[in-house]
């Protein structure tokens, strides 16, 4: 039962929420460079890095609040 208690750690999100809010602003921007990066990938194959710059900032707000709550200790 303890161990469970320890995965919650609801400081850490707390704490990690504004961060994880700055870091929603770059979803829009990675969707765009995403969409980009598939279309220009269609006509040139080196373009798909860039498609994968935008999937990583769509994802960055999970991955703010999970090493927030991978460094708040139990």
């Amino acid at each position: 039962m303890e161990g469970e208690f320890c995965e919650c750690r609801p400081l850490a999100f707390v704490i990690g929420s504004p961060f994880a809010l700055i870091s929603l602003v770059f979803c829009p921007i990675g969707a765009i460079i995403w969409l980009l990066g598939s279309l220009l990938s269609c006509l040139c194959p080196s373009f798909g890095g860039l498609a994968n710059v935008g999937v990583c900032l769509l994802k960055l707000p999970i991955r703010v609040l999970r090493w927030f709550i991978d460094k708040i200790p139990c």
